[in-house]
């Protein structure tokens, strides 16, 4: 038990003392290490980033479908461009008689017109308000 004590009185200033003194950095750090007068290859390291980029220069998240068929619904209602808009995101395939439509992608298959926007519109409304 005495000589734990002992060990613990030399041991702890000691470690202190160490704690305490730091060698300063170099003004200049050495350079990377070369083989054949070419640097090595480090893995793992980043370079720090030359100017911030703006906001236009980072790509935008890709919006889902249901994002982008809510972004149809800010345009006028009951025109050609909202319809359009709808069939930028399914390409119409009109077939000559549809089955009536169970969600928005069959509506690009019914070939009137109104009929196609009237249908894309009843889905759309359905769909929950997803953050923009």
């Amino acid at each position: 038990m005495r000589k734990m004590i002992l060990a613990l009185a030399i041991l702890y200033p000691a470690a202190a003392f160490a704690q305490g003194t730091a060698t300063p950095a170099p003004a200049n750090p050495a350079p990377p290490p070369t083989v054949g007068g070419k640097p090595l290859v480090q893995v793992g390291t980043k370079k720090p980033p030359a100017e911030k980029k703006s906001a236009k220069a980072a790509p935008a998240k890709p919006l889902s479908i249901a994002q982008k068929l809510q972004a149809c619904q800010d345009i006028d209602d009951a025109t050609k461009e909202r319809l359009t808009c709808y069939d930028a995101v399914y390409a119409p395939q009109p077939k000559p008689k549809p089955a009536a439509a169970k969600s928005a992608s069959e509506c690009r298959f019914v070939k009137e017109e109104d009929e196609r926007l009237t249908c894309f519109n009843k889905f759309v409304d359905k769909i929950p308000q997803l953050p923009r």
